[in-house]
C-alpha cells in the first residue's frame, strides 16, 4: 500500500512564480485531478469540491470580504505586472455622443439638442487623451500619466480612443449593471478589467491618480469627482491636480462660490479644482502642477 501511494507522488518539486522552489503541487495541478476523479454521489457532493473551485462557495454571504480583496488584489496585480506607475483619470457622461452621431440616449427632443451640442466635451477629451498619452510614450514609455477611464461609451471612449490615437495604451475599469455594458473598443485589451463592488472600482480610480480630469456628466461623474475632492480636502489623499472641463456647465451645476460663503466648505477648498475648456488648457494645468 505504501509503495502504490508512493507512486502517485510527484518525483520534484516545481519552481514558484517568483523564481523560487516548493516541494508542493499547485492548486491548478490539484483542480484538474479533482476533475479526473471517478464521478460518484460523494465526489459530485458540493461539500466536496476545493473550496478555491467552488463558485457557489465564492459567491456566498459571508465571503464578501473575500471578493472586496480579490477585487481588490486582481486589478493590482494586473497593473503591476505591466508596470504602470501613474494614471490621469478621466471621468464624463456616458451619454455624450461622438460628433455627428446621434444622441442615442436623449428621452426628448430637448436632450437630443443638448446632448448633441455637448458632443464637442468627445473631441476635447479625445485630444486631450492623446496629449496625456503623447508625453506617457515620450517620458515614460507608457507607464506614467496612463490614461484610465470607465470603460464606457461617450467621453469615456473618447478618453481611450485618444490614447490609441497616438498608439499609446490606457486602462479601462468597466462595471456590471442591470442594463447591457461592454468595454469600448479603444481600450487596450491587456488592461480592461471588470467589477462588481463600485467601491473597490472607486479605490483603484485613486490608487494611482496623479491628475484627473472631469467633462460634464452625470451621477457617476459627480460621485468620482467629490470623492477626490472629499479626500484631499480631508488631508486623506495627497493633492493632484484636477481639471474640470466646461466651466460654464460646471459653474450652473455646482455653485462652489456659495458653499465657501454659507461657510460649508473652506474658502481655501475653491483651490482644490482648476476649470478649462480645451485639451490645451486642461493639459497646461497638469503640466503646471508637475513642472514639466
Amino acid at each position: 500500500m505504501a509503495d502504490d501511494m508512493a507512486d502517485d507522488l510527484p518525483a520534484t518539486g516545481r519552481e514558484t512564480e517568483g523564481g523560487g522552489f516548493t516541494p508542493f503541487p499547485d492548486s491548478g495541478t490539484d483542480r484538474a485531478q479533482q476533475k479526473a476523479k471517478p464521478q460518484t454521489p460523494q465526489t459530485l457532493s458540493p461539500t466536496y469540491r476545493l473550496a478555491y473551485d467552488d463558485e457557489d462557495f465564492l459567491a456566498s454571504e459571508p465571503l464578501r470580504g473575500v471578493r472586496l480583496q480579490l477585487e481588490l488584489l486582481k486589478t493590482d496585480m494586473a497593473l503591476r505586472e505591466a508596470g504602470i506607475l501613474s494614471t490621469v483619470v478621466l471621468f464624463g457622461g456616458a451619454r455624450i455622443p461622438e460628433p455627428g452621431k446621434p444622441a442615442w440616449a436623449a428621452r426628448n427632443e430637448g436632450q437630443a439638442e443638448r446632448l448633441v451640442a455637448n458632443s464637442r466635451y468627445y473631441e476635447e477629451a479625445r485630444r486631450f487623451a492623446a496629449l496625456a498619452s503623447q508625453h506617457s510614450a515620450n517620458s515614460s514609455g507608457g507607464k506614467e500619466f496612463v490614461i484610465v477611464t470607465g470603460g464606457g461609451p461617450g467621453v469615456m471612449e473618447a478618453g481611450n480612443r485618444g490614447a490609441a490615437d497616438v498608439g499609446g495604451v490606457s486602462i479601462a475599469l468597466n462595471i456590471t449593471l442591470p442594463h447591457e455594458q461592454a468595454p469600448n473598443p479603444y481600450v487596450t485589451p491587456e488592461l480592461c478589467f471588470n467589477f462588481h463592488y463600485f467601491a473597490m472600482r472607486k479605490m483603484h480610480f485613486l490608487m494611482r491618480a496623479k491628475a484627473m480630469v472631469a467633462f460634464p456628466g452625470g451621477f457617476g461623474t459627480l460621485d468620482e469627482l467629490f470623492e477626490a475632492l472629499t479626500l484631499m480636502q480631508t488631508g486623506r489623499m495627497a493633492r493632484m491636480p484636477v481639471v474640470l472641463f466646461g466651466e460654464a456647465f460646471w459653474r450652473r451645476v455646482v455653485d462652489f462660490e456659495f458653499l465657501a460663503q454659507e461657510g460649508t466648505i473652506a474658502p481655501d477648498d475653491l483651490q482644490l479644482f482648476r476649470f478649462a475648456d480645451t485639451a490645451e488648457e486642461g493639459w497646461a494645468i497638469i503640466r503646471g502642477f508637475y513642472g514639466f
